[in-house]
């Protein structure tokens, strides 16, 4: 009879797990297809609203003192609309503002700027123009507007910046007009190469009356030979034998400041009948120098010696005497000169004296010194703006002509900065916006190229590299606007999910229902076996006598 149960309880199960499987198959089913239906609707999202401040706009320029208007362009780059837009100017300290406070602290209300659309919101228009103020240093100022909109469901606040820059007001000329370093008078400018032509042009002979002191670059001046005892000598026929020179050249071309070169000086004998001989020629530099406590003559001979000896010149005849010398590291870029002084005698035994001056010029290498560059902010994102600034030193002993600066970079791009011209001693400021666009964490991977020109207009560059992060751009403003609607979802997961739980649901019901009735069936056959034992008991009652 147990065997004939448990047959039965089997067989109930197996019908219990047999509805299970179909329940299964027919619920699954319709959990994927209503899944699948809904899978064509987009993913409803409540907000993707990303607002850009200062996008498709060059960077203006505000003089100090001049009444301007401030343009800012407000795009919305979301694929819903934002409602109820202001913008309001972040001032936490004035003098971060290059403008004055009277008219800019209120806020625009744009209305709503629709998706893909732009707004412009406009300080100082009209007859109510703003004012920059006379204080402003002609660097770039950050401004900070804090913007609120919503999307109809939720209001979203954030911050966004865009850089202008400012020009100072002009400093009165000097008076005095402007010269060159230590008081002097503008520098003459040079001839190419710094040289005389050996051919005699351009030279004087001592004729013109001419001094030493009005000499150029390159220029030569020569004086009326006198005999060693006054007054003017000449020869047996009559004749005044002159010693003149004819040009000068230097080896290297070009002498610079603090290095040794040779100066070669031609001569010439002007006399057709006198040759001259047993010459002595001296060189004097005259004293120069930017320390009064230090001053030395401009040139200095190598050997210590400043002397140099000639056998003769024949008559009408041509000899080139040479000397190492010395300029001085601290002379200024401008000519030099050096005077020749020579003592000769002719064919009768007559001395003769004379003295020619030289102007020879003198280049000083460009020297100067970058500050840290600083980068604000130091890291951006893809289309956001940065400043980038640093100080230019100028250590060297001459000016620079023209100087210019730009940005560089894959990441990177900017306009192009003219600072002018950087005196000998001075400071120049670079203060440049560069536009990031496209994400990059390499170091030094942008480079600010400077550009100059010395005095003859050569261009000189050279290059400074640093660092700026720029990471990827943002998708969306708030990390928590993007929001999942219970009504729609195109993900088949809810369905999947539903079918699931009802699975488990009908199991849990089928599993107490087996419980419930596996008790029942216990119960009974309990209560039946003790039925049978009371019967038995009974019949054996009745069978004894």
């Amino acid at each position: 009879m147990r065997e004939v149960k448990t047959m039965k309880l089997f067989k109930k199960t197996g019908v219990m797990l047999l509805c299970i499987i179909m329940a299964v198959t027919m619920i699954l089913p319709l959990g994927v297809r209503a899944a699948e239906e809904g899978g064509g609707d987009p993913v409803k999202v409540l907000s993707q609203i990303r607002l850009s401040v200062g996008d498709g706009q060059e960077t203006p320029v505000y003089k100090a003192g001049e009444k301007a208007e401030l343009k800012i362009n407000v795009i919305n780059k979301g694929n819903v609309d934002a409602q109820d837009v202001t913008i309001i100017p972040v001032i936490k300290n004035a003098e971060d503002w290059p403008f004055d406070l009277d008219m800019l602290n209120n806020e625009r209300d744009l209305g709503t700027v629709a998706a893909g659309g732009n707004q412009t919101a406009v300080w100082g228009s009209g007859d109510d123009k703003l004012t920059v103020r006379d204080d402003v240093t002609g660097k770039s100022y950050k401004l900070v507007f804090e913007i609120t909109y919503n999307d109809g469901e939720k209001v979203y606040q954030t911050e966004k910046y865009v850089f202008v820059k400012t020009v100072a007001k002009e400093k009165p000329a000097d008076q005095g007009g402007q010269g060159s370093q230590g008081g002097q008078n503008t520098e003459p400018q040079t001839p190419q190469g710094g040289q005389q032509d050996n051919s005699g042009g351009g030279v004087d002979t001592g004729d013109s009356g001419g001094t030493a002191g009005d000499l150029g670059g390159g220029m030569v001046y020569n004086s009326e030979p006198m005999t060693s005892g006054g007054g003017s000598g000449s020869a047996g026929d009559g004749s005044v034998p002159r010693v003149i020179v004819t040009g000068f050249d230097t080896e290297p071309g070009d002498v610079r400041a603090g290095t040794n070169f040779k100066l070669v000086v031609h001569l010439k004998n002007t006399s057709k009948r006198t040759a001259v001989s047993n010459m002595l020629f001296d060189f004097q530099a005259p004293s120069a120098g930017t320390d009064a406590a230090a001053e030395a003559p401009a040139f200095l001979p190598v050997s210590g010696s400043s002397t140099v000896y000639m056998e003769k010149i024949a008559a009408g005849g041509t000899q080139d005497i040479s000397i190492d010398l010395n300029a001085r590291a601290d002379l200024v870029q401008k000519p030099y000169s050096i005077s020749l002084s020579m003592k000769y005698e002719d064919s009768s035994a007559v001395q003769y004296e004379g003295q020619s001056s030289l102007a020879i010029p003198v280049k000083q290498e460009a020297r100067f010194e970058f500050s840290e560059i600083q980068v604000s902010p130091d890291t951006v994102m893809a289309g956001e703006e940065a400043n980038i600034t640093c100080s230019l030193y100028n250590l060297g002993r001459v000016k620079m002509y023209n100087v210019k600066v730009r940005f560089e970079g894959d990441a990177i791009e900017g306009q192009e900065l003219f600072l002018g011209n950087l005196d000998s001693g001075s400071t120049g400021t670079i203060d440049g916006i560069v536009t990031a666009v496209a994400e990059s964490y390499e170091e030094s991977n942008c480079r600010l190229i400077l550009s100059y020109e010395d005095d003859a207009g050569n261009v000189s560059s050279v290059e400074q590299k640093f660092t700026m992060m720029v990471n990827p751009e943002e998708d969306f403003t708030d990390t928590g606007m993007m929001e999942m609607t219970e009504e729609d979802s195109s993900s088949p997961l809810p369905g999947i999910l539903l079918a699931v739980a009802a699975v488990i649901v009908i199991g849990m019901i089928l599993a107490a229902v087996l419980i419930r009735k596996k008790k029942r069936d216990k119960a009974a056959a309990e209560e039946e076996e003790l039925m049978d034992e009371v019967e038995r008991l009974t019949e054996d009652e009745h069978q004894q006598p």
